[in-house]
């Protein structure tokens, strides 16, 4: 992965992933205080599903784009967009202005990390594709160390702004070793002299993507009414926009879990919804519930992020003895839940230790890593090369559903919670069952990774 042919590359690869990773775990450390400082407590949902349902439009718009003429130009607008997002939010006066930022900035993060899968899709050989996953795992591991503590830092002494600022820098870094490395894969393999064809603009991926990130949005926002028929009636309008758009933009079997690549999509929803709605919730119920200050709540998200980069790592060596990767993925999901279960008693019982929910998220991304890992693998082992765009885009896209759905549904709960005279605690409690029987279901998905001949 290093040799000469792909240093470049995997280099840019990594840096890419661990500029998304820094603010990705700063962030979600210093969301509270943001929340409190701009008056979002109520609407504290939606500075996580902001970025995740934008993300969706880069993810979608960015992997189509990929097939027709290679990823350079969608990692550079996707750099740029993410940089501008960074600004915006990092200087918000208020609560909707930090939303925008935060939407720029999930366009953006759709974009590069679209692409970061799609390049090891087609610059790499199968033999190398487990351990580039591996390595993309161990790209969150510096800023899992370091974007917490600074993050947590910057919030208790100066300004949780300055989180946003810090990463200005680093995206030009970013971009400046990335950008060269994929110029030689400025078409893909098999797509010379191809295009898509012309059609309405209302049924291009682009209107698409917009659609689905418009249902979604009208679910997450039904979700926060007070009135329950209006709740009911806008929720069932926001599913029947969403559900046809994503088929649409989704490989044929996604939604019916078709054994093979369907399955394999739907099985990276599952556990983004397991592990980011999850740890989009343990800095809030730390922080609120036990007392706990920032910079000690994000050690959870970097304990989290450590063991995920052990558990791929324990997989690709796995992968490369040729053991099967369905039973891998059942046994992400087990262990999962098993962390899921240690992390919110310890959250929620308050005779538990708070640093059992540490240990307990350590356990929960051992987990993570051997099921993303798997199931990553094998499901872009089993597209065509002409699809890795869309396939890698679908993947990123179900990710960013599950995180975006989950982590809107949580804060619903907590703001229904607080409008009925109940608490924080009820709400979380009522997000920590809706994982915990995502990581149930994922078990039984996990059969259908590969179809039953190729078992």
């Amino acid at each position: 992965m290093f040799g000469g042919a792909y240093r470049a590359l995997t280099l840019g690869v990594i840096l890419s992933v661990s500029m998304v990773a820094f603010e990705s775990l700063g962030v979600a450390t210093v969301l509270p205080d943001i929340a409190k400082d701009l008056d979002g407590l109520g609407a504290y949902g939606w500075g996580l599903s902001a970025l995740m349902l934008a993300n969706i439009i880069g993810t979608v718009v960015a992997g189509r784009a990929a097939d027709r003429s290679g990823p350079v130009r969608s990692m550079a607008i996707g750099m740029l967009v993410f940089a501008i997002g960074c600004a915006v939010a990092g200087a918000a006066p208020t609560w909707p202005l930090f939303l925008l930022g935060r939407a720029l900035q999930g366009l953006g993060v759709g974009a590069v990390m679209s692409m970061a899968y799609t390049v090891i899709g087609l610059a790499y050989p199968e033999n190398l594709r487990a351990r580039m996953f591996a390595l993309l795992s161990s790209a969150w591991t510096i800023p899992s160390l370091i974007g917490p503590v600074i993050a947590g830092t910057l919030a208790d002494f100066t300004s949780w702004r300055g989180v946003f600022l810090l990463m200005l820098p680093l995206i030009a870094i970013a971009a400046l070793l990335t950008l060269p490395g994929l110029r030689r894969l400025e078409r893909p393999a098999g797509t010379a002299g191809s295009s898509a064809p012309a059609g309405p603009w209302w049924k291009s991926p682009l209107a698409a993507s917009i659609l689905l990130t418009a249902g979604t949005a009208l679910l997450l926002q039904a979700l926060l009414l007070k009135n329950i028929v209006l709740l009911v009636v806008l929720a069932l309008v926001g599913i029947a926009v969403a559900v046809p758009t994503l088929r649409q933009v989704t490989p044929a079997g996604t939604l019916s879990l078709r054994a093979g690549v369907g399955a394999g999509i739907g099985i990276r929803f599952l556990l983004c919804g397991v592990y980011f709605g999850s740890e989009a919730f343990l800095p809030l119920g730390l922080q609120e519930l036990r007392g706990v200050n920032a910079s000690l709540a994000g050690l959870g998200l970097s304990a989290g992020a450590i063991t995920w980069v052990v558990g791929s790592a324990w997989q690709a060596k796995r992968d490369g003895k040729g053991e099967g990767r369905t039973g891998s993925v059942t046994l992400g999901f087990t262990i999962l839940f098993a962390g899921l279960v240690v992390m919110a008693a310890a959250v929620l019982v308050e005779a538990i230790p708070p640093l059992v929910a540490i240990a307990g998220w350590a356990l929960g991304g051992i987990g993570m890593g051997i099921g993303f890992n798997a199931a990553t693998t094998d499901t872009l082992e089993q597209a065509p090369a002409e699809q890795q765009g869309l396939v890698s885009g679908s993947l990123q896209l179900a990710q960013t559903l599950a995180t975006g759905l989950i982590s809107g549904i949580g804060g619903a709960a907590i703001a229904m919670a607080h409008q009925h005279d109940s608490t924080t605690r009820a709400g979380l409690l009522f997000t920590f069952v809706i994982t915990a029987v995502l990581a149930l279901a994922g078990v039984l998905v996990s059969r259908r990774l590969r179809p039953a001949r190729a078992a």
